[in-house]
């Protein structure tokens, strides 16, 4: 499957929409799903993109040791090594598709901003 690399615009911003929620390797919700190289369980985050005039809910999933301490909806964050993946399949005579979304993790903003403040300026 072909792996893109999402490219943003210096304007487009993120924010957490929801806490990460485990990806299971089964309809039965009995084993995680696993990052391939790490072998750390997988989570989905939903996120809102806002770039310009729009915005746009979308669920990205992260590996464990992506995910940053304190992750809370409202937050603003910026996802690390953004990557989309084209999928199909035909379920029951139906076609199903979309995009499915990966980064390598998520930064926090909050704390660079924190941490900015709190320097005295030149």
């Amino acid at each position: 499957m072909a792996r893109i690399r999402v490219g943003l615009l210096e304007s487009t911003s993120f924010m957490v929409g929801t806490l990460p929620i485990p990806k299971y390797a089964d309809q039965e919700k009995t084993q995680f799903a696993l990052d391939r190289e790490t072998n750390q369980r997988l989570f989905t985050v939903t996120v809102f993109l806002m770039e310009e005039d729009r915005a746009e809910a979308m669920k990205i999933t992260v590996a464990a040791d992506g995910l940053p301490d304190g992750l809370k909806p409202g937050l603003p964050v910026r996802p690390v090594e953004l990557f989309a993946t084209p999928w199909a399949r035909i379920f029951n005579g139906s076609l199903s598709d979309g995009i499915a979304y990966r980064a390598a993790s998520l930064e926090l903003l909050i704390p660079a901003a924190a941490e900015a403040a709190k320097k005295p300026s030149a």
